[in-house]
């Protein structure tokens, strides 16, 4: 098993003063991923995708294909935060079965992520006889701010003690 980090990407997009969701994304190209790896992707192998920060709820997430798989047979693709739970959002997508332009289905057992820390959103290549030497993929993520804003009583101020 092998992680590939250096294609992550940073979030951005958190809104102010209000809080709101906000969406993120990016594209995965399994042959860069296995360049960034130095051999071919194999089963177990985890690609990171989105940077989360912590305090930061994971509304949703999932897979579109943008560009069908090539050379695989069985290549099947799991989403989630492996520090959490693996395949939260998406279980078990067969990524060299799909056409350009499909997405994958949430996982039976979905439900938003909180992270206490800061943590990955992760593609972890579940299975595969041989897996897919290209093809890519797009992750994309909703995700909201929500760490503690503090104190949000007004504060005194002279003013109001002259009155």
């Amino acid at each position: 098993m092998a992680t590939v980090t250096s294609l992550a990407r940073a979030v951005g997009g958190v809104g102010n003063p209000s809080r709101k969701a906000y969406f993120v994304q990016q594209e995965v190209d399994f042959a860069a991923a296995a360049t960034a790896k130095g051999t071919a992707l194999a089963a177990a192998d985890i690609i990171e995708t989105i940077s989360v920060p912590a305090g930061s709820m994971v509304v949703n997430a999932g897979i579109q294909v943008v560009e069908a798989a090539v050379g695989g047979t069985g290549t099947t693709l799991d989403l989630g935060v492996t520090g959490v739970d693996a395949d939260v959002f998406v279980d078990g997508f067969t990524f060299d079965g799909a056409a350009a332009a499909a997405y994958a289905q949430n996982a039976a057992a979905f439900q938003p992520v909180v992270l206490g820390a800061a943590d990955t959103i992760d593609v972890l290549v579940q299975a595969g006889s041989t897996v897919s030497i290209s093809g890519k993929i797009r992750v994309w993520a909703i995700l909201m701010d929500v760490s503690d804003v503090g104190d949000t009583a007004a504060a005194e101020v002279d003013r109001d003690q002259l009155a």
